[in-house]
């Protein structure tokens, strides 16, 4: 599969306001809309990673959290790393719920 670019990428959360502060705030993608949906009771974020990229953030309070990862402050982030296929730089950091989230040159 050789994809051209990505339209959007799903990740859900359980907690409103943390899900939005560090994907918004911390990150810095703008919300593009938002919408209420009670026949799934959860709420959906569209939020703009650039011009041709979206995140969908599915806000659902009973989704689980992992157990072994503490309240953290800030952005854990591991080491640089250089991908073995194509020998571009990523990075992995965690999500508010501790999913690992990559970025890849």
């Amino acid at each position: 599969m050789n994809f051209k670019q990505i339209h959007h990428i799903a990740i859900i959360g359980p907690d409103y306001a943390e899900s939005l502060h560090f994907y918004r705030d911390v990150l810095g993608f703008e919300v593009i809309r938002e919408h209420q949906r009670p026949d799934k009771d959860d709420v959906k974020i569209d939020l703009k990673i650039n011009e041709t990229t979206e995140l969908e953030l599915f806000i659902k309070p009973d989704v689980p959290r992992r157990v072994n990862c503490p309240e953290a402050q800030g952005v854990e982030v591991e080491a640089l790393r250089t991908d073995d296929y194509t020998g571009e730089k990523m990075v992995f950091f965690y999500g508010p719920d501790g999913l690992p989230i990559e970025l890849h040159e």
